[in-house]
């Protein structure tokens, strides 16, 4: 038996008048998605247990199986994982995005927390320049992809308070910054990182090409290492993780599971969907499991841009879910399970806390189907009456095949 989670990130909405009241789920076409909800269990997941924020870090490790309630400790440590770099037990990662800020009657606003995605080797040359000047023994600089990168603060403080930047798009900062003890030397740092930044030779040439300029740092997501146990020990099973991003491949990593590099994979609507299909396929010749996380859908959300998110939503069905479904019987049998991790409504441009729909479909057609579906959204969803309120048991459903 196979198993396989497709996730498109923040796929999930709320209807919109622009789309006829319709979410960009319900109004996207989807026709594998659509047959797949009819064939197969579809209902609601709560990824997000009460309390907590809804964040990708916390929404995944959900869909992984992981109660965030037992083993969450932030964000920043998962992507550590998967940027190789080792946490002792006192350590302290940080989240470090390169975004805009841009100055306006006497206020500084976050203007884009992507730093208009600043290209990977743009980024590098960035990162590289803070660890220079800033860093120490005490605080380290990783550069990663894209905009998103990663600090260490060694033998630090994790008391502290902090805002994800994709919430405040378009906002006054004042009320955002870090707080809590300690919070004075990471301002600090983001202080002298503007300083850095704003004539550094990268930004002065993104100035002339009229690209958004990546002129400070925000921290976030902090947290100590976290202890999981594998896949394997869990469930007796192998696998593989495909994503673009390295909070997934962390958590993989955590998950005892093979992480595999999809070349053109961005974390954008320009991403390899196409590979990361074949490169799944190919994964289950020798694996039991592959995770398949497609950011595209949540990064056309958090910029407020709804043709992106519905285009989006559509390559993912046609480039994954289709390639994936059409290659899979040939592998023997298997159970597939589709979803988003959490809600990211684009008139929000942030994440929400609401359950997701879910589509679980088996080849040997053991979960029972919904044949009453008009096809795969929020809507129908909801209409089929089932929700799951742990949505760390989901993966029980999926591998040890549960009933609901």
């Amino acid at each position: 038996m196979k198993y396989v989670v497709l996730l498109g990130d923040g796929m999930a909405d709320e209807p919109l008048e622009e789309l006829g009241g319709k979410t960009p789920l319900e109004h996207a076409q989807t026709p594998r998605m659509d047959a797949l909800a009819r064939a197969g269990q579809l209902g609601m997941v709560e990824t997000i247990p009460p309390g907590f924020h809804p964040g990708s870090d916390v929404a995944n490790l959900s869909v992984f199986g992981y109660d965030p309630s037992r083993c969450y400790s932030g964000r920043s440590p998962l992507e550590a994982a998967s940027m190789g770099v080792e946490l002792g037990p006192k350590d302290v990662s940080f989240r470090c995005n390169l975004v805009t800020l841009t100055p306006h009657a006497g206020r500084i606003y976050m203007s884009d927390f992507s730093a208009g995605h600043v290209t990977t080797p743009e980024a590098s040359e960035l990162i590289s320049t803070l660890q220079e000047e800033l860093g120490d023994e005490e605080f380290q600089f990783y550069p990663g992809v894209s905009y998103r990168h990663l600090m260490v603060w060694r033998g630090g403080k994790d008391k502290l308070k902090f805002t994800p930047p994709h919430d405040i798009s378009g906002q006054s900062i004042e009320n955002y910054l870090p707080e809590g003890e300690g919070a004075d030397k990471l301002i600090y740092l983001m202080n002298a990182a503007q300083l850095l930044l704003k004539n550094h030779p990268v930004n002065r040439q993104r100035g002339l090409n009229g690209q958004d300029l990546a002129n400070s740092i925000w921290l976030w997501g902090h947290g100590r290492a976290p202890s999981l146990p594998t896949m394997a020990e869990k469930y007796g099973i192998n696998g593989a993780v495909i994503s673009a991003v390295d909070l997934i491949k962390g958590i993989g990593l955590y998950a005892g599971l093979d992480i595999i590099n999809v070349p053109g994979a961005t974390g954008y609507i320009d991403t390899n969907y196409r590979g990361k299909a074949e490169y799944a396929l190919d994964a289950l010749k020798t694996r039991d499991f592959v995770y398949l996380h497609v950011e595209a859908p949540d990064e056309a959300a958090h910029a407020g841009n709804l043709k992106d998110k519905i285009q989006a939503i559509e390559d993912f069905d046609r480039e994954i879910v289709g390639r994936v479904l059409d290659g899979l019987p040939a592998l023997g049998d298997f159970r597939v399970l589709v979803l988003p991790d959490h809600p990211t409504p684009v008139a929000r441009m942030t994440h929400t806390a609401d359950a997701v729909p879910f589509i679980l479909y088996s080849s040997r057609g053991d979960c029972p189907a919904s044949s009453q579906a008009e096809g795969y959204s929020e809507k129908a969803a909801k209409g089929s009456g089932l929700v799951v309120r742990q949505g760390h048991k989901l993966m029980d459903h999926l591998i040890l095949e549960r009933k609901f």
